[in-house]
C-alpha cells in the first residue's frame, strides 16, 4: 500500500480517537460546585426526595429507623412523606407570616399552635403585617422516620432562602425587608393506625446552615 494512503489513514484514525478523547473529557463529570449550590434534597428504595427532586441518599441510621417504621406502617413512602413535608413547611411560614390562623390550625399540633398564636397576637397588638417569601424552594432532607409508641414521628431539616416585609402600623414608616437563610429541624407526627393520614408539626429548632 502507497505510503500515502497509510499515512492519510493513520491521521484519520488519529482525528477519530481525539474526537472521542474529547467527547468524554470535554464533558462536565459528576456534580459539580454550581450544582452542589442549587442542590436540594429526594428517595426510591435507599433515597429521599429533595427539593428539586434530586435524589439525595439516605445514611444508614436513617434507612434503619424508616425500616421500623415500615414495620408498623408499610404503606409509608419517604419520597412522597417528604414532598408533602415541604409543601407543609411553605405552606407554614407563609401563613405563620400572613396571621392565617385558619391555614395554620390543622396543620399544627396544640402545642404549637398556641405558639404560633402567641407570636400572631403580639405582631398585631404592634399593629404590624408581614409577608414571608421563597427565594428559591426550601431544601429538605429527611433526618429520621420512626415509630414511638402510637405515634409516627419524622424530623426533617430544612434549609430556605427567605425575604420578609413587615410594615409598621405607621403608614409613613419605611416597609422593613429583610432576606435571610434559615436552617431548621422540623418534627412531624401523626397517628398510627389512624384513618387521617395528615401529618402535623409537632416541634421546630434551629439546625446548622
Amino acid at each position: 500500500m502507497p505510503d500515502q494512503v497509510l499515512i492519510v489513514i493513520s491521521a484519520v484514525i488519529a482525528a477519530i480517537v481525539l474526537f472521542q478523547l474529547y467527547n468524554m473529557l470535554g464533558k462536565k463529570v459528576g456534580r459539580q460546585p454550581e450544582e452542589d449550590a442549587r442542590a436540594q434534597p429526594a428517595a426510591a428504595a435507599p433515597a429521599a426526595d429533595g427539593g428539586a427532586g434530586r435524589p439525595n441518599a439516605l445514611d444508614a441510621v436513617t434507612l434503619a429507623s424508616i425500616a421500623g417504621l415500615r414495620a408498623r406502617d408499610p404503606n409509608f413512602d419517604p419520597v412522597r412523606f417528604l414532598e408533602g413535608a415541604r409543601q407543609a413547611h411553605e405552606t407554614i411560614v407563609r401563613a405563620y407570616a400572613a396571621g392565617d390562623r385558619e391555614t395554620l390550625k390543622p396543620l399544627l399540633t396544640p402545642h404549637v399552635m398556641a405558639s404560633f398564636e402567641s407570636g400572631i397576637a403580639a405582631r398585631e397588638a404592634r399593629g404590624e403585617t408581614e409577608e414571608a417569601e421563597f427565594l428559591h424552594p426550601a431544601r429538605a432532607d429527611l433526618e429520621t422516620a420512626t415509630a414511638e409508641e402510637n405515634r409516627a414521628v419524622a424530623k426533617v431539616r430544612f434549609l430556605a432562602e427567605l425575604r420578609n416585609r413587615v410594615k409598621p402600623a405607621d403608614a409613613s414608616a419605611e416597609e422593613q425587608v429583610e432576606e435571610r437563610r434559615v436552617a431548621e429541624v422540623w418534627t412531624f407526627e401523626r397517628t398510627l393506625g389512624a384513618s387521617d393520614p395528615n401529618w402535623l408539626l409537632a416541634r421546630t429548632e434551629p439546625a446548622s446552615a
